[in-house]
């Protein structure tokens, strides 16, 4: 298996679409749950490489994109972006779910419709990443790679904190980010937050 990171190129966006599709479900495929396979990329990922593309590093196993790490430097300004330039037209597209409506696609059209909010819990980790991995690029410290890459871009640009929110029920993914040094700093209904200053 030859592995390698690189910076994000527009020729992976398809690929990228399909990591976040295949990993949307708590880390496990969601391809057979959704309607609209394109949601979960179009929330979160698509809007970061529009924002600040030259953070996005991609996993390429065997000349094929496996996985991705892409975020922002500054949380309170991709708000801002998101709700200006970004949600107003995702919005008009995607169907508002009934109150009584459960499952990952009653899910997302929820977060799409309540948008992103930096939350104050946050404040003093202005960053913020999203990381997907399918399992062909899982192990061998491809994830922990991804992260020093992401966090190597932030101190170029100057910022010493880091947050992500992960869903409760991947339990997996919680015990990666605390191997790879990150804190909980908060705990919300359904999800835990974690923080990580360099």
């Amino acid at each position: 298996m030859a592995a390698l990171i690189r910076t994000y190129h527009p020729l992976d966006l398809p690929y990228l679409y399909d990591v976040c599709l295949k990993t949307a479900n708590s880390g496990k495929d969601a391809s057979a749950l959704l309607e609209e396979p394109w949601l979960p990329a179009q929330f979160f990922l698509a809007p970061y490489l529009q924002f600040e593309p030259e953070l996005t590093q991609v996993l390429v196993v065997d000349k094929k994109p496996v996985g991705y790490i892409t975020g922002t430097s500054d949380s309170a300004a991709f708000q801002i972006f998101m709700e200006q330039q970004w949600l107003p037209e995702l919005q008009s597209r995607t169907a508002k779910p009934p109150e009584s409506a459960v499952g990952i696609q009653a899910i997302l059209q929820r977060i799409v419709h309540t948008g992103y909010h930096f939350k104050p819990e946050y404040k003093a980790f202005p960053a913020h990443l999203h990381i997907d991995i399918l399992p062909e690029g899982q192990g061998g410290g491809n994830g922990k790679e991804l992260i020093e890459t992401f966090i190597s871009k932030l101190k170029l640009k100057g910022v010493r904190g880091l947050h992500l929110e992960v869903g409760k029920r991947n339990e997996t993914a919680i015990g990666f980010y605390e191997h790879v040094g990150f804190k909980q700093i908060a705990d919300f209904p359904f999800s835990i937050g974690f923080g990580m200053e360099f």
